[in-house]
């Protein structure tokens, strides 16, 4: 989880405020939404690794993985969720990780994704306030074409059907996360102005913060990387999209 000081407040009131921002600036305002973890739930993605990896190797635990088992990235951890022993967790982890790595940044597997409760209506509630929705990910242009299938299959604004939709992505896997958010900036500055920014990562949200300091910066606390980051003071987090 999200390293906010237990004083800090999960406060949905902050979708009708970044709503309100949206209208009194259209069409020029830009909302800016990252995806893993922030509009979409890969634990669904997540399962289907996991159990093909045990119907791989005959692990009956995997076998009946689930997308609850996972309580964030340790693929560790959501072995032993699945109710595998330590020794074995210890003996498969590594050929595990190393299968995971080879199908979960596919567009195969990220056509899997589940949309985070509430994510569907609110991003619609955004183009109807008149606003421009922009997705910014750190998946890479090979994972495209399944995401954009994930978002016909779940309801999300198509970023082919309309200008005011965009998705914004990494030119290539070996580009880090933080690179690209950082250079996308620039890109979201020619787009309009950015009156609110959603993303799961407190590196990330707290860079938003800073590169657009009049827009309201919220953060998903749903689950991270796990690096020891603090939020800035004044951003909110919320834990889902419903109103």
């Amino acid at each position: 989880m999200a390293l906010w000081s237990p004083a800090r407040k999960l406060d949905p009131s902050v979708l009708d405020e970044a709503l309100g921002r949206a209208r009194a600036v259209a069409p020029r305002s830009v909302v800016v939404f990252d995806l893993d973890s922030t509009l979409l739930d890969n634990r669904p993605r997540q399962a289907v690794i996991l159990r093909e990896f045990g119907e791989l190797h005959g692990i009956a635990e995997l076998i009946a993985a689930k997308p609850e088992h996972w309580d964030g990235w340790s693929l560790r951890r959501a072995m032993m969720n699945a109710g595998m022993a330590l020794a074995d967790v210890e003996r498969w982890a590594d050929e595990a990780k190393n299968f995971w790595r080879d199908r979960f940044f596919t567009s195969h597997y990220c056509a899997l994704d589940d949309a985070i409760d509430g994510a569907v209506a609110y991003v619609r509630a955004v183009l109807d306030a008149g606003a421009q929705v922009t997705y910014c990910t750190g998946r890479h242009e090979a994972m495209r074409e399944g995401t954009v299938r994930s978002f016909h299959r779940l309801g999300f604004p198509d970023p082919g059907a309309s200008s005011r939709v965009q998705l914004l992505m990494k030119p290539t896997f070996e580009e880090t996360d933080d690179d690209f958010k950082a250079t996308a900036y620039a890109r979201l500055h020619e787009l309009g102005t950015v009156v609110a920014a959603f993303d799961n990562e407190p590196t990330h949200i707290n860079g938003y913060r800073v590169a657009f300091p009049e827009a309201l910066a919220v953060h998903l606390d749903t689950d991270h990387s796990e690096r020891e980051v603090t939020l800035l003071d004044g951003i909110p987090s919320i834990p889902h999209f419903r109103r």
